[in-house]
């Protein structure tokens, strides 16, 4: 019985390492394109970032953000997780090609 729980002990503790490394990464990101949001629109209140999508194979992030100070309701916004690049401008070519919904289909 002890040899049948050590791998499951090993299996669950791999598996726990893999998707707990991925729940940090994820927070670290979404940290990380919140204080983009900021820095751009030069305020220091909190961002809020929801409907979060992956694009380009990972290497983007679209959603919609809004500030805790803002009186209007969400925006969009195409962050390129690779080159640290936040694009909030919707007519935008990066935008368009990353984040529209013909790019998504």
């Amino acid at each position: 019985m002890l040899m049948l729980a050590i791998p499951v002990v090993l299996i669950l503790a791999l598996a726990g390492a893999i998707f707990g490394g991925q729940v940090i990464a994820d927070s670290h990101r979404d940290r990380q394109i919140q204080q983009a949001i900021a820095a751009t629109l030069g305020t220091s209140s909190e961002i809020e970032l929801v409907n979060l999508q992956e694009v380009q194979y990972g290497y983007g992030v679209c959603g919609l953000y809004q500030s805790a100070d803002s009186e209007n309701g969400y925006a969009s916004f195409f962050y390129d997780t690779v080159g640290d690049r936040l694009t909030l401008d919707v007519n935008s070519r990066e935008f368009r090609s990353h984040c529209d919904l013909s790019a998504l289909c």
